[in-house]
């Protein structure tokens, strides 16, 4: 399997190649159709995973790849839940003590999930869209 694209750009993965065309998958949609070799071409430094990956929304990719476990997840669902808070309350989650609490922090910022906030003249921290959008996905509702 590999990704190729066509003459517009538009990244297919390969699932089968006759001697005219070629059987694709859209990863946007899932779709598959038939489309003419002579209009395909390899899509460099593209891997066929990565590309298989884009059929899930980019919110829950990035939460899959940087929520590493139960309790990350959980500091996140309630920090969305919640809204924004001040880092000394996020001290008293779950005793969560300072160099856990700041690893979680810098891990779910440079991730893009959550961004620093001021919380009652307070330094905090709170949820980005992408995060709530991410989460809004996964709840049960």
């Amino acid at each position: 399997m590999q990704t190729v694209e066509d003459g517009s750009g538009t990244r297919y993965l390969l699932l089968k190649r006759s001697g005219e065309s070629s059987l694709v998958r859209e990863p946007d949609s899932g779709e598959e159709r038939y489309l003419d070799n002579a209009d395909l071409s390899p899509a460099e430094g593209v891997s066929a995973l990565e590309t298989a990956a884009e059929e899930i929304e980019k919110p829950i990719r990035r939460l899959l790849s940087a929520v590493h476990d139960d309790r990350t997840l959980g500091f996140l669902l309630l920090l969305d839940a919640g809204g924004p808070t001040a880092v000394r309350e996020l001290l008293g989650i779950d005793a969560l003590c300072e160099s856990d609490l700041h690893g979680t922090l810098a891990e779910l910022r440079a991730a893009g999930l959550i961004e620093e906030r001021e919380v009652g003249g307070e330094r905090g921290y709170g949820t980005t869209d992408l995060a709530t959008d991410a989460l809004s996905s996964l709840r049960h509702e």
